[in-house]
């Protein structure tokens, strides 16, 4: 009998459970989950090169599609790749679903090798000396058809790292670095 009892109880304790997670808004299930597809598209302004791919399926980064993702965003300059900061690419995602765009991400500057990080800042003061595109933390892009003021301000929105605003080049800076803005 109270073995009987006792699954009775389990039961309701059960359903009532059920009961409450259907009463969750779908973001707040939705947040929970590992599964899922994210996906991005870049094209390279320096070399016209693209790349696209899913590089997270079912919570699981995708190992080939980052690897090339990591070719495309190389430092044209020395032909030297270097990984992403996975970090990086969260942001970027996040920034696409914020602006609910999935468009070509136009990439002008990505991963920098010290080499050229250093040719770029004796001819600009508007480059770090210790820039997170050493780092493989930083990208400079444009969305077209999104203006560099909403760009930015949806980036700044996230609070996920830097953003730098550059609305003469036409690009606006984002790194996984500490939040910060400038320009």
């Amino acid at each position: 009998m109270t073995i009987e009892c006792l699954t009775r109880r389990q039961i309701l304790l059960g359903l009532s459970g059920v009961a409450v997670a259907t009463m969750l808004p779908n973001t707040a299930q939705a947040s929970r989950s590992t599964h899922g597809v994210k996906d991005l598209h870049f094209f390279n302004r320096h070399t016209g090169e693209r790349s696209q791919g899913s590089f997270w399926i079912d919570g699981q980064y995708q190992a080939e599609t980052l690897t090339d993702f990591n070719q495309v965003l190389r430092d044209h300059r020395q032909n030297v790749a270097a990984p992403i900061d996975k970090r990086l690419f969260e942001y970027l995602y996040k920034l696409q679903l914020t602006l609910d765009n999935q468009d070509e991400i136009h990439v002008i500057s990505a991963y920098r090798s010290p080499k050229t990080n250093q040719m770029l800042a004796s001819k600009s003061n508007g480059v770090a000396k210790k820039s997170y595109h050493m780092k493989g933390m930083a990208m400079d892009i444009a969305i077209p058809g999104v203006s560099t003021k909403n760009l930015r301000d949806a980036a700044a929105s996230l609070k996920l790292g830097g953003v730098g605003f550059y609305p003469r080049d036409g690009f606006i800076h984002v790194d996984c670095g500490p939040v910060r803005r400038w320009g």
